[in-house]
């Protein structure tokens, strides 16, 4: 694929005879899906004297590829017999691939004769200098969509980033569809059920926005069920525990209820009431106590089971005055002095379920808000403070209508991303008067402000072609484009005033100017973004929110574990990124993020509070990089078992870029009920290995994954097996030989680490493009990695990179005619 290592050798001056004829036989394997068996042994010749190299290269590709793929038989739908080895920049598709399963190890496959690493290395080089070349003198940018709608997260932050307003999209929105492993690419579409739920959005964000709800409104705020309420938690006052904290808009200045329900058990009683203590609840607002309410557990026999569990919260409500505006809104206990009985066990950390770990002390389920009651004005919200940038000087309808069009004309600039020019004005015009008509000033903005946020020039990113395209299809995207790719990449949101400035007045492309901006882009607190939704995405970090450990066999996992495992890993991706370290850094780490609860999970000690902390690591400590992270761990395991399969196409697809196909359609799963669960991880998934269906792609899967074996299904360390056997985690990885452990892992991709650093390229392209990286990407990636390699794989040469790439900064004119140069390429 891509290999900075020896792109160094590329730049020198080489004499070699062309590829070697072993080499080529591994290039025969790379072309193959169907390899003939009985090859004799073949030994490197990298000097044989050959007066026509070509001559060489089509006599292997008869000797080693056309038996099956020729003219007659056409195994997987592809013939080598016409393949021009002499110019491989006339076929850069099927050659890339090529590229690929070479420098990543896949071919040649193991049981066939192997190359020296410096044939291997020479033969790279010939290919890629052909390919890049060919690059260059045919570019290539790749198109993106015209038309691509704002991703859920986008969304979001881009109504942070123009109004000021924090909203959860997730509850006025579906999640979006991913595609090549993000979810910014598949989101073209505005089926008539998605733009109602768009249309509906707008309007409860701008009443939210202006404050002109003059109506009662309830939201549920809502605490994981699996929550361990038993100490302190991070947000919260020094001296409490439990309960939530959260940032919550209020639409206008008056009186709100809040309204606090305990968590029950299954039986319908509410949890921890086991004796007759009295527990202090405190309702908080910006941290300072508004209301304070003592529960305790009724008497007995002051009547039902039910009258008893009711009279427990039925009167946790409080009356507050609030102001309008976002407030820190929490709902705790104050903290009591406990001491434990001395036992041979260690007391459980997950205390929720009622059943087999009940709770001590009763917990929060949720918490009502409702309101205004007695409402007031909107207040001086910082929504408020950000829209409207002027205010009529009277009721004359004049001077409300020319401020109208300045907050307008300001408002539809930040949100379409672009000068607005004069007729565009009519619409949002039509909707003030509209609004004006039936209320005050505000509510005519409010109207305007709905029909902004619903328009196509807000909700979708719009890349037009030139009227005048050049004649060959390729032109640079307009400096507006540009700055829209900068600010949706690095921050997942619309650009800011500086950017799309310095975009308008046609600055962005001068000397310096686009570096400037992305350096102070990325130290901007909204680069967090890469921490929060590419990382999210690349490492499956969202999917920790669906962890659910088997209770019988990982008693102490709870959602403080679960949160910590996401903060880790979100924590740790950012320091890379601000402190601009080697992304190696990834791969190997002496220091981790932790809180005390994250840190006895670990077993790392000396970490207290549920704050979380840089922490310098023990050299023969078990953590350190992703592959330690209990987040990685965790989702690439399942319910009640680590997952091999799930660790090793994690490795190979997310690491090293060697992703290998998906399985067959007619396979079946692997039938865990015929295998003892007793048995070592290695020995249950052997049938993958002996299935000859599976085992093409196995044999290179599940090595990766035994390697990571001494880690269970939650992240901790393990010597021995669940049934008492010692971990085998001896593994390998295609072209890197045999290893042990996740040390050796790491060793493995840090022997090689232009791969490792070649697919977080890519990845980081595909996210920055919102399109999948193709084959005529692959110079460009390569130059990115040469470039970076020279400042030690720094964060920031991989994002300048990718800015100042080909495929960033260009587009194609026309759609490309992939599928008909992919049939000729054959399936690999």
């Amino acid at each position: 694929m891509l290999f900075a290592g020896e792109a160094q050798q590329m730049t020198k001056p080489m004499q070699f005879p062309g590829p070697p004829k072993l080499v080529l036989a591994g290039l025969a394997a790379a072309l193959s899906l169907t390899l003939p068996g009985g090859l004799p042994a073949q030994q490197s010749n990298t000097a044989s004297g050959e007066a026509s190299p070509t001559l060489g290269q089509r006599q292997f590709l008869d000797r080693y590829c056309a038996t099956c793929h020729n003219q007659r038989l056409k195994t997987g739908g592809l013939s080598l017999e016409q393949v021009d080895v002499s110019r491989p920049a006339a076929q850069p598709e099927l050659w890339e691939k090529v590229v690929r399963k070479l420098h990543t190890g896949l071919m040649p496959p193991p049981q066939l004769p192997q190359p020296s690493q410096a044939d291997r290395r020479a033969t790279l080089a010939w290919l890629t200098a052909s390919l890049d070349a060919g690059a260059t003198a045919n570019l290539n940018p790749g198109r993106t969509e015209t038309l691509r709608r704002l991703t859920r997260t986008e969304y979001q932050n881009a109504i942070r980033d123009l109004l000021g307003l924090d909203i959860d999209a997730a509850s006025l929105l579906p999640a979006d569809e991913s595609g090549h492993g993000f979810d910014n690419v598949i989101v073209g579409d505005l089926s008539p059920t998605l733009l109602n739920r768009y249309i509906s959005a707008a309007q409860k964000i701008s009443r939210l926005a202006v404050g002109t709800s003059q109506s009662l409104h309830g939201d549920i705020i809502r605490v994981a069920p699996d929550l361990t309420q038993e100490d302190h938690l991070h947000g919260l006052p020094l001296g409490t525990r439990g309960g939530l904290s959260e940032v919550y808009t209020f639409p206008r200045d008056g009186e709100y209820e809040i309204q606090i329900l305990l968590a029950r058990n299954l039986t319908g009683t509410v949890s921890g009431m086991r004796d007759d203590r009295r527990h202090e609840l405190l309702v908080l607002l910006d941290r300072e106590p508004v209301k304070t309410f003592t529960i305790q557990r009724p008497a007995s026999g002051d009547g039902s089971l039910f009258r008893q569990v009711a009279a427990v919260d039925k009167d946790l409500k409080a009356r507050v005055a609030v102001t309008a505006g976002p407030h820190n809104l929490a709902v705790t206990f104050a903290k009591e002095g406990s001491s434990l009985t001395e036992t041979l066990r260690q007391p459980a950390l997950a205390r929720f379920n009622d059943n087999r770990y009940p709770r001590t002390a009763p917990a929060i389920d949720q918490v009502l808000v409702t309101g205004p009651y007695s409402p007031k004005g909107p207040g001086h919200t910082p929504s408020r403070r950000r829209l409207f940038v002027c205010r009529p000087a009277g009721p004359d309808t004049t001077q409300e209508e020319e401020c109208a069009r300045e907050i307008l004309s300001t408002l539809m600039r930040r949100a379409y991303r672009r000068p607005i020019a004069e007729a565009e004005f009519d619409s949002p015009l039509a909707f003030y008067r509209e609004g004006r008509a039936e209320g005050d000033f505000d509510t005519g903005i409010a109207k305007a402000l709905s029909a902004v946020l619903a328009d196509p020039g807000f909700l979708f990113r719009v890349e037009s072609d030139p009227e005048r395209a050049p004649a060959s299809g390729i032109y640079q995207v307009s400096d507006v484009d540009l700055a829209s790719r900068l600010s949706f990449f690095l921050w997942s949101s619309i650009p800011d005033d500086e950017l799309l400035d310095a975009a308008v007045q046609g600055r962005l492309r001068q000397r310096g100017e686009l570096e400037k901006q992305t350096r102070r882009m990325l130290a901007d607190g909204r680069s967090i973004n890469l921490a929060t939704n590419f990382a999210g995405q690349w490492l499956r970090l969202r999917n920790v929110e669906a962890v659910l450990p088997s209770a019988n066999l990982f008693r102490d996992f709870d959602d403080n574990l679960r949160q910590a495992f996401r903060k880790e890993t979100e924590l740790f991706f950012d320091s890379v990124l601000r402190e601009d370290r080697s992304v190696l850094t990834f791969v190997r780490s002496d220091y981790t993020f932790l809180n005390e609860r994250l840190a006895k999970h670990y077993g790392v000690p000396g970490v207290y509070g549920s704050r979380f902390r840089r922490v310098t690591l023990a050299p023969e400590s078990k953590r350190g990089g992703l592959l330690r992270h209990g987040s990685v761990l965790s989702v690439t395991s399942y319910a009640t078992r680590t997952s091999p399969v799930l660790r090793g196409v994690f490795v190979l697809s997310n690491l090293l870029g060697a992703p290998p196909p998906p399985p067959p359609p007619n396979v079946p799963a692997l039938d865990e009920s015929a295998v003892a669960a007793n048995l070592p991880m290695r020995e249950r998934l052997a049938a993958h290995r002996s299935n000859a269906a599976c085992a093409s792609c196995h044999r290179t899967i599940d090595p990766a994954g035994f390697s990571l074996e001494n880690f269970d299904a939650v992240g901790q360390w393990r010597d021995r097996e669940v049934g008492g056997e010692l971990v085998d985690a001896s593994g390998t990885l295609p072209g890197a030989g045999e290893f042990r452990g996740p040390g050796g892992l790491e060793d493995a991709l840090l022997d090689r680490p232009e791969l490792f650093v070649a697919t977080l390229t890519e990845k980081l392209l595909t996210f920055a493009l919102g399109r999948g990286a193709e084959y005529y990407d692959a110079p460009a990636v390569r130059k990115i990695v040469r470039d970076a390699e020279r400042d030690d794989y720094r964060f920031s040469a991989l994002i300048l990179g990718i800015v100042e790439s080909l495929p960033f900064q260009m587009r194609s004119t026309e759609p490309e005619k992939s599928s008909a140069r992919r049939a000729s390429a054959g399936n690999l």
